[in-house]
């Protein structure tokens, strides 16, 4: 595993540097940890989702090829950016989906209840993504926390090395995240 994380940091190095031969190489390297973060995500989503797994890996991907300057330091922070970037690309999705709760798609085919879920199932992403938004500006490293945990499903001990912090410090800040963010979406809900 070291071997292969050390692979991995010398591969991000060599991108950044503009070596299009490192993001060949870097492909095969991390496409099946990319594929299991975007598993993670996808199961998050409602069912149905015409967004397939594969999709997603490719879009991130491509966000994180195409950025400048990113400055990965290492492996875990590769992959704390692409599950950043896999949120992004299906908050967008939602998005151009037309499910946000302020509009939504204004012609319906069918009034089924699978039809609802969906739309909520949407919104839901929407509406943690907003929330998040939200949080970043009140403290920026408790959103942060819960990018690394809960979407990118990195532990307290890769979350605290990538930040620089204390397990302790993940954890306090994780539960504190968790039921800030508990309440603001159980508020939303109630407007």
């Amino acid at each position: 595993m070291a071997a292969a994380a050390s692979q991995v940091t010398g591969l991000l190095v060599a991108v950044q540097r503009g070596d299009a031969a490192a993001v060949n190489q870097l492909i095969p390297v991390v496409y099946e940890e990319l594929r299991r973060l975007a598993k993670r995500h996808m199961a998050r989503q409602r069912k149905g989702h015409t967004l397939q797994t594969a999709d997603l890996v490719s879009e991130a991907y491509l966000k994180l090829v195409n950025v400048k300057e990113a400055g990965w330091k290492d492996r875990i922070h590769f992959f704390a950016v692409a599950s950043q970037a896999m949120r992004s690309v299906l908050v967008d999705y939602a998005r151009r989906r037309g499910y946000a709760k302020r509009g939504g798609n204004p012609i319906r085919v069918s009034l089924s209840e699978a039809d609802q879920a969906a739309e909520e199932k949407s919104a839901e992403v929407i509406a943690i993504d907003e929330a998040l938004g939200r949080l970043a500006a009140l403290d920026p490293r408790k959103s942060r926390v819960v990018e690394l945990r809960y979407f990118g499903g990195l532990t307290v001990e890769e979350s605290a090395e990538l930040l620089g912090v204390s397990s302790k410090t993940i954890d306090r800040e994780w539960r504190w995240a968790r039921a800030w963010l508990h309440r603001e979406l159980g508020e939303e809900r109630s407007r």
